[in-house]
């Protein structure tokens, strides 16, 4: 039986063979036929996906820079007004600092323009990266239908004779706040091709964008292979062609379809391979078929066999049994039916356990959902197919001041909206039913609560399908906060506009990039508008400012007005925010204080002049006394006529230097007395202190003390006004010989000390009084204060402004019980200054004064 079975198998196998090997030829033939279409196919829709995911990278890029923080503060004290006259800023021979270079670090085609849009679409600012002119339909307002607030909005449009990517997303301030739109436009051409098909072998496959119209080449991967502008109808000859159209951009008024091309060598190769490969393979299924068909009808005959001697011996064995017994050694067919049996008790018990697990997990999803349900911030409504509540949660009952059992079954449009948002909530619904769109039913309405009030709220619809039955999940947030700040952030954005005092900003390179209405005197002063440059020299300070990372404060004086302008860097976005304020009241009432101050420091030196006009007139009575005496003598000797010429001569000489003595002493007072405006002169600061010294005889000798002199050896040079310091110095000294009273005469000592040191000259007055107590000290210079029984309390503190005026220091030391020492520093003047000398040094016998 196995050898008839082997020659039985053998013919039948080449029989069958001979009817399926012309089947299988015309099935292969049929079957590549549909691969190669498949490939093709394939092949387009990969080239497509390339060009989509490529499109899709600008988009994401277009989002990044959009939503960057330069940009976003940027934007920050910006604030765009509807009505005023808008002129694009162009930025062509620079990158502005608020577009950071993402597509040469993405390996993207870079843009040709990029577009700065207030909310309405009008062009605020544009980044001119290339020669090419921004298109006229963009170059002052663009289109809304190439805007969107709420996603990224990508499509390729002809504008002209030139093929460009679109690509717009909103902007907003670091605040939040909408600002309007950041427009890319990127040439479509052989370059962008490429890159969209990077790792494509050119000569295996092209691609091409068609004008679906005239079947025209529009963009081709390689221009001078295939020309744009030539008939799709020229190249069936060399290509398969493939055409696809372009869903995503369907707003384009193109409509353009993207082709691939494949070259029919290319396919005609293929499939010269594939017959080849077809019949060695053909041969080899005919022998395996044969054997394989052979050694099947040989076993299943052998099998046969094997099972029907095994039923000879079961009935031979079962003649004598009443109950057959089932042992594994036992009949195969019921050993299988009992197998059978055993599976088939297994697949029920499986199947009530995945029932029992199904419904647990049914109770555990719905106690999840229901928790979920109730622990959610934002309200959960849910609706059914007509717009019926079927469920409520609390966060719902919380928002609309509702119970659930009371919103159950309520038709939700026409209870919790008000008619004015109805037909918007209507158009999310419409537009949830559309899977492919992200994010789903979105947008913000209006709620009704049952009192009649109406709150903001944000609306997300979630479509739910089941097999027979439709339904919608609402989930709303109450937005009001947001709003609230919204509108704060808005009153804040037009605080740079509605301030009084002139604000600006300021690029690094000089440019005006924002000035608000206050600014126009600076602008009129500078020449210049919101766009042009500073002039060189207020460039250079905004450049200082920017380098130093410090507020820069300068003055701007105007013919009518005086500005104080602040420059206040920021560093990291590289630009300057000016704040100027008008300080021209400020100016004159300074000016005004000095002349109060010049008039106040009069009426001082009066008062310091009536306490040594006693001293003075001492002083002039000495001169005047010789005189008068030697007056006298030549009277008596010229009557006796005793007197001889030389004597006579002599006394006259003596009575002429008395009275040029006198005179000098006068003027000095009147100097000092005299009301004048300041002025300063080269002079000698140890001869200014012999010059005081001299007004202060008749109180020394009063006081009976010495002033002890410790000039420096060589002469100061200082630069003063004489009349104003010699004031301090006098007033320092009074106030020395009055402490000086309190102590008795043996202890009673003054010196004035002159030195110089790191180019100031210094005078310290050192008397051995009381001293002044630590916490006077603080309050010493104030105005107003006195430790004298008829005094002013002005003499330290107009003191104090001269000296601060002369660019000096002036302060107090002090030991409560030893004595106080007052210092005075001044600056020293230029070594090349010639020094004055004075008119005539004191005689000692009119200021007995010891040096040392």
């Amino acid at each position: 039986m196995p050898w008839i079975a082997i020659i039985v198998g053998l013919v039948a196998g080449l029989g069958v063979w001979g009817i399926l090997d012309q089947v299988q030829s015309q099935q292969v033939d049929k079957i590549f036929g549909q691969e190669l279409q498949v490939r093709l196919d394939l092949r387009a829709r990969e080239s497509l996906i390339r060009f989509d995911r490529y499109l899709s990278n600008h988009a994401a890029t277009t989002r990044l820079l959009a939503n960057h923080r330069r940009l976003s503060e940027y934007l920050e004290p910006l604030f765009w007004s509807e009505d005023e006259a808008v002129t694009p800023v162009v930025y062509k021979d620079f990158r502005p600092n608020w577009l950071p270079d993402f597509f040469d670090r993405d390996a993207l085609t870079p843009p040709s323009q990029v577009l700065l849009t207030d909310p309405q679409g009008r062009v605020r600012e544009i980044f001119q990266a290339g020669e090419d002119p921004v298109p006229p339909e963009l170059a002052t307002q663009v289109p809304a239908s190439f805007l969107d607030s709420r996603e990224v909005r990508s499509v390729i449009e002809r504008f002209g004779e030139r093929l460009s990517l679109l690509t717009s997303d909103a902007v907003e301030d670091a605040g939040g706040y909408n600002m309007g739109y950041l427009v890319v436009l990127v040439p479509v051409n052989d370059a962008f091709l490429a890159a969209s098909q990077r790792g494509l072998d050119v000569g295996r496959a092209a691609v091409a964008l068609i004008d679906s119209d005239d079947q025209h080449i529009l963009a081709s991967i390689d221009s001078r292979t295939m020309p744009p502008g030539s008939s799709l109808a020229d190249w069936n000859a060399i290509y398969v062609i493939t055409s696809q159209s372009l869903p995503e951009y369907e707003g384009s008024d193109s409509n353009l379809l993207f082709a691939t091309f494949v070259p029919h060598a290319s396919v005609e190769k293929m499939s010269r391979h594939v017959r080849i490969f077809e019949r060695r393979q053909r041969f080899i299924a005919a022998a395996v078929f044969i054997v394989v068909f052979t050694a099947v009808i040989y076993l299943v005959s052998s099998r046969l066999n094997k099972v029907l001697k095994r039923m000879t011996r079961f009935s031979q064995r079962a003649l004598g049994i009443a109950e057959p017994g089932f042992h594994r050694d036992g009949n195969q067919l019921l050993l299988l039916e009992e197998w059978i049996q055993h599976f088939t008790q297994l697949v029920l018990t499986a199947r009530e356990e995945m029932s029992r697990k199904h419904q647990a997990e049914m109770r555990e999803s719905e106690a999840l959902k229901a928790a979920m349900m109730e622990a959610s911030l934002d309200a959960i409504v849910t609706l059914d197919h007509g717009g019926r509540v079927i469920e409520f949660n609390p966060a719902a009952e919380r928002l609309f001041g509702l119970e659930r059992q009371e919103a159950l079954g309520a038709v939700f449009a026409e209870h919790f909206l008000p008619d004015v948002t109805r037909a918007a909530f209507k158009r999310l619904l419409d537009r949830s039913q559309h899977l492919h769109r992200e994010p789903l039913g979105r947008g913000e309405l209006l709620a009704l609560r049952p009192d009649g009030s109406e709150i903001p709220v944000e609306i997300s619809i979630v479509l739910i399908e089941l097999e027979d039955e439709r339904f919608y999940t609402l989930y709303i947030h109450n937005i009001s906060s947001r709003k609230r700040a919204e509108q704060e952030i808005k009153n804040l954005a037009r605080f740079a506009s509605e301030s009084p005092n002139p604000i600006l900003r300021v690029t690094a390179e000089g440019l005006i990039v924002y000035a608000n209405n206050a600014s126009r005197p600076l602008l009129l002063a500078w020449e210049a508008e919101a766009g042009d440059r500073l002039p060189e020299d207020w460039r250079s300070e905004v450049a200082r400012a920017l380098e130093t990372g410090q507020p820069l404060e300068q003055e701007l004086d105007l013919p009518d007005q005086v500005y104080s302008l602040l420059f206040a860097p920021i560093r990291d976005l590289g630009y300057v925010n000016i704040y100027a304020r008008d300080i021209t009241a400020v100016r004159r009432a300074e000016q005004e204080s000095r002349q109060h101050q010049a008039e106040l420091v009069h009426v001082c030196r009066l008062s310091t002049m009536g306490e040594v006009a006693t001293g003075m007139a001492h002083e002039l009575n000495q001169p005047l006394s010789a005189i008068v005496n030697y007056a006298n003598g030549c009277s008596r000797r010229l009557q006796s006529g005793l007197g001889q010429t030389d004597e006579l001569i002599g006394a006259m000489r003596q009575i002429a230097a008395q009275a040029q003595r006198a005179g000098e002493i006068i003027r000095r007072l009147r100097a000092l007395v005299g009301k004048q405006p300041p002025l300063r002169a080269q002079t000698d600061l140890n001869h200014l202190v012999r010059e005081v010294c001299s007004f202060l005889e008749f109180e020394t000798n009063r006081v009976g003390v010495q002033i002890e002199l410790a000039l420096a050896p060589e002469d100061i040079p200082v630069r003063v006004d004489l009349v104003q310091i010699e004031q301090v110095l006098l007033n320092l000294a009074g106030n020395a010989l009055d402490a000086l009273e309190e102590r008795p005469e043996d202890q009673r000592h003054l010196c004035i000390r002159t030195t110089t040191d790191n180019g100031e000259a210094r005078v310290v007055v050192e008397d051995s009084g009381p001293g002044i107590a630590s916490e006077r000290i603080l309050s010493l210079f104030d105005a107003f204060v006195t430790t004298k029984e008829g005094g002013m309390g002005m003499g330290l503190a107009i003191s104090q402004t001269i000296i601060e005026n002369h660019e000096g220091r002036i302060w107090a030391e002090s030991v409560l019980g030893q004595g106080s020492s007052f210092h005075v520093t001044l600056p020293l003047s230029a070594p090349n200054e010639e020094v004055g000398e004075p008119d005539e040094t004191p005689d000692a016998s009119c200021c007995p004064l010891t040096d040392h």
